[in-house]
């Protein structure tokens, strides 16, 4: 590339509008307009006292160093000059048409790079991938085609890398393709035969389903006995990364109150439960996701009772009762045990068997929310006048 070549590349948005050259040393003044220092203590030494580019007097001459255009700017020079602005389309144009080839070693390097580069955040080619529909063309190259034993599969787990990292960089839009019922099967088919990486990925992809952009296939993918049943299968596993992001998955599903009974049927109460049970060994962990998860049930019957009837539900919500480290789980576990408390003369009896009593009364002298307290007070008198009037009853 000659020197004039490499000027034409330069975003718009690295050039100081002083100088129009590539910005060195960026800072900027109080009007919020960016210049490359050298450039504007000339301007200023010269005896102007306005914004170049706004001419509003500056009632505050100072000039604040910008370190994040400097340091994507950095990041551009890394890359290279085939990353600006017209080259930056021409390069990703090619990645697209090898993406669209039959080369399968040519496609496996070129989904490395478009991984590697939407690593990368920056506006412009955030509208390069827009506008090369790059989302759409790997949805059809996961989806697209039948599963067979000749089926790569190192190829699916990279271009469902890259749909995530695309994602949050372009409309939900294309996910809607999903509806079709080839791809949907073929969705279905690789949750139950792919490996881990992909069902991973394929639950973020659930997850971002949540959406009112993509309700159907939000739908149709509740609905699905199969698929539901394997992300319960999915949490009961040891790894804690495909634990989560099934919670996830789980969650996005229950947006919809339409899939609520097709996941009560397939076991998320109990999938639910299994995660919060093996949750005072984690640190971090997603048990806000699964008490969420119950209490978007629990406007079913059906799921009050699978809650009942799992030998540790109760056990396993009263023990989340007091948490001093995660008050939000707190008030979901007083909420929850309300709900079941009050329809359930078993339910009462297990949860004070198991100490509720005692973790209700640290919790009111606990430093909680004041939501928090009041529920934990409904609960303490729900079951203080249940525990004396059953026994007139007996």
């Amino acid at each position: 590339m000659n020197e004039a070549q490499i000027e034409i590349t330069i975003p718009h948005l690295f050039r100081c509008p002083i100088s129009l050259d590539l910005f060195e040393d960026p800072v900027t003044l109080c009007t919020g307009q960016t210049y490359d220092r050298s450039s504007i203590e000339k301007w200023f030494s010269a005896g102007n006292l306005t914004c170049p580019v706004t001419m509003q007097k500056l009632h505050d001459p100072s000039i604040v160093p910008n370190h994040t255009l400097r340091h994507l700017i950095n990041q551009w020079l890394q890359l290279g000059p085939q990353f600006g602005n017209s080259a930056s389309i021409d390069y990703l144009a090619a990645l697209k048409h090898t993406l669209e080839s039959p080369q399968l070693e040519n496609k496996l390097q070129a989904l490395e790079k478009i991984r590697v580069l939407s690593d990368e955040y920056c506006s412009f080619r955030k509208s390069c991938f827009h506008q090369l529909n790059f989302l759409p063309l790997l949805l059809e190259l996961v989806f697209g085609t039948q599963l067979s034993k000749s089926h790569n599969m190192e190829f699916t787990e990279l271009a469902l890398s890259c749909i995530l990292k695309l994602l949050p960089l372009v409309s939900l839009e294309p996910l809607n393709m999903i509806k079709d019922e080839s791809k949907l099967a073929t969705f279905l088919l690789l949750f139950e035969k792919g490996t881990s990486s992909v069902k991973t990925s394929l639950c973020h992809l659930i997850d971002s389903t949540a959406s009112p952009q993509t309700e159907e296939v939000c739908h149709m993918l509740g609905h699905s006995h199969k698929l539901v049943h394997e992300i319960v299968v999915l949490v009961r596993q040891n790894c804690e990364v495909s634990k989560v992001v099934a919670i996830k998955a789980m969650l996005a599903l229950c947006s919809l109150q339409s899939n609520r009974e097709n996941l009560v049927r397939e076991g998320a109460i109990d999938g639910a439960i299994t995660y919060i049970s093996g949750c005072e060994t984690r640190q971090k962990n997603a048990a806000p996701l699964a008490m969420a998860i119950i209490k978007k049930l629990l406007v079913l019957d059906s799921a009050k009772e699978a809650l009942v009837n799992h030998p540790n539900g109760v056990e396993t919500l009263v023990k989340m009762v007091f948490r001093v480290c995660n008050q939000e789980c707190s008030e979901s576990a007083v909420g929850i045990l309300a709900i079941v408390c009050c329809d359930f003369g078993r339910a009462r009896e297990e949860a004070i068997g198991a100490g509720v009593l005692t973790q209700l009364l640290f919790l009111l002298q606990s430093q909680c929310g004041t939501k928090t307290k009041t529920k934990a007070r409904m609960l303490l008198k729900l079951l203080r006048s249940k525990w004396i009037e059953e026994p007139k009853q007996v």
